[in-house]
């Protein structure tokens, strides 16, 4: 079934649904969203579901996970616990699948909400650096894979694609953003004592001792940085494995492809709330403004609100999303920004601050281009509207064994949300040394930000990246306030640390 979607001809929008693409796309342009051309393809259920099993790519490299991940969306559907109405992929131009099973209120819809996301894929500037060729970069990268196949073996390399994808998430997710240079003072140590010239009665006024002392403890810590492997902990740790690990040359290439892929998608995760809130914002304003007809309020408002809905215990990034964006546009329409807004402690006043400042557009437009989900939610998120939200926090009560609401307070709130958002539940690990202990082996050390390291995966992790690197791996962290170290030789995991609990935590 896989190969003969693969091989069919495109299926492009009937008559009907093509005019109102045309219409809705003039309407967007007209709307002020500035898109890459869109080219829509008709899917059936089962094709939708291999799209999204690859990501949206209809090509790529061959891996058991694949068929994985397309079996269990396809027993979400026939039993009715999920539906993709549609799938949009950030390339230039963009490619989007509907649903060929849909109404013609949801395709009109989906359409609508495709060209918000096209927007911000093309002018979000952490979508800046990303490949917008990636449909033929990741058809490349299917056809290398399987020259390698027919050279060593499917069994082989399945195994290491296995080994290389359980690390594919230690990458940089700022490295296309942020230039990691060295400072001025660091790049090349004094070479002398740093003694200034005086004759011998006015040296120790001139020169005085303390002075020198510590110019030479820097001058010792200089050198001992340029002799350290890498000079600096660097946080791509894939980045390093693939320049400086021990591999075969097809074992480099398949791991210089899984890390490709990575980076390509860092930017969706980055930005999952602004995205979807975004689109979301902008095919409410089209389809309730020109695109509904009267037959089709009820089935849009029911469909919307079901995509929208924020159930118990779980954070509905088209919720948040689309309510921010709304905050945003209604405050600055308002004037309700600046120090005069800040400074104003009268909540009536507040309540009814409204200076026909008319700035909503042009707000929303400018943070759509500039920001990231965490600067979003800290610059705009706000107690009011978390009051209107119903956010709340929650913990995990061990006695119980129950979620318990933990805290209403804004602050709270906020942070626990900036910290999942920052975070991803992935903890921050960074390569310390590359030749440690003078054995070449690697280094690893944790950043702990509040995300513990699941030790029982982290004994997969360690073992496969000890294979990659040709030599034993070491991690150093911690766990319930102690530390911890754990190793792996690519045979052997051992681990010293607090008391590990079934769950894999301390």
């Amino acid at each position: 079934m896989v190969e003969a979607f693969f091989k069919r001809p495109p299926r492009s929008l009937p008559p009907e649904l093509e005019a109102e693409r045309q219409r809705i796309e003039a309407i967007a342009r007209a709307a002020g969203l500035d898109i890459f051309d869109t080219v829509f393809e008709m899917c059936d259920y089962d094709e939708i579901n291999m799209l999204a099993a690859y990501g949206g790519f209809p090509t790529r490299y061959p891996h058991w996970r694949w068929g994985m991940e397309y079996l269990q969306m396809q027993k979400g559907y026939e039993y009715g616990l999920q539906k993709i109405y549609e799938m949009v992929i950030n390339t230039n131009p963009a490619y989007a699948y509907l649903l060929d099973n849909n109404y013609h209120v949801d395709q009109k819809l989906v359409m609508a909400h495709v060209f918000g996301h096209v927007d911000f894929f093309k002018n979000n500037l952490w979508f800046a650096n990303t490949n917008r060729k990636m449909l033929d970069s990741m058809a490349d990268h299917a056809v290398r894979v399987r020259r390698i196949i027919d050279r060593v073996g499917e069994s082989e390399v399945e195994a290491w694609l296995d080994v290389c994808l359980s690390c594919d998430n230690l990458i940089d997710p700022h490295l296309g953003h942020i230039v990691r240079t060295r400072r001025e003072d660091d790049v090349d140590p004094p070479t002398d004592s740093g003694r200034l010239p005086a004759s011998r009665y006015m040296d120790s006024y001139i020169n005085p001792p303390e002075f020198l002392a510590e110019l030479e403890s820097k001058r010792v810590a200089l050198e001992a940085r340029a002799r350290s492997f890498p000079e600096t902990p660097v946080r791509d740790v894939l980045g390093f494995v693939l320049e400086h690990g021990r591999m075969q040359k097809w074992q480099r290439d398949i791991l210089d492809i899984i890390r490709n892929e990575a980076y390509y998608f860092v930017p969706q995760m980055q930005t999952k709330v602004m995205n979807e809130g975004w689109a979301s914002f902008w095919h409410t304003r089209l389809m309730t403004g020109q695109l509904l007809t009267d037959a089709e309020v009820i089935d849009y408002c029911d469909h919307h609100s079901g995509t929208t809905v924020m159930r118990p215990g779980q954070l509905n990034p088209y919720k948040v999303g689309i309510e921010v964006w709304r905050d945003i546009e209604r405050r600055w329409d308002r004037g309700q920004f600046g120090k005069a807004w800040m400074d104003c402690e009268d909540e009536g006043a507040r309540r009814d601050w409204d200076t026909k400042a008319g700035l909503g557009k042009e707000k929303i437009f400018e943070v759509r281009r500039t920001h990231n989900d965490v600067t979003f939610i800290d610059e705009f998120l706000t107690p009011e509207l978390c009051r209107r939200i119903g956010l709340f926090t929650y913990e995990y009560d061990k006695r119980s064994g129950d979620f318990l609401l933990e805290s209403r307070e804004f602050d709270d709130i906020k942070q626990k949300l900036l910290f999942s958002l920052s975070t991803h539940g992935t903890p921050r690990i960074s390569v310390t040394d590359g030749n440690h202990a003078n054995r070449g082996e690697l280094e690893l050390t944790h950043d702990h930000e509040g995300v513990d390291v699941q030790v029982q995966w982290a004994e997969t992790v360690l073992g496969n990246l000890a294979r990659v690197w040709g030599r034993p791996v070491h991690l150093s962290t911690r766990l319930d306030d102690k530390t911890a170290r754990m190793s792996h030789d690519g045979d052997k995991f051992l681990y010293d640390g607090p008391k590990i609990g079934k769950q894999g935590n301390a």
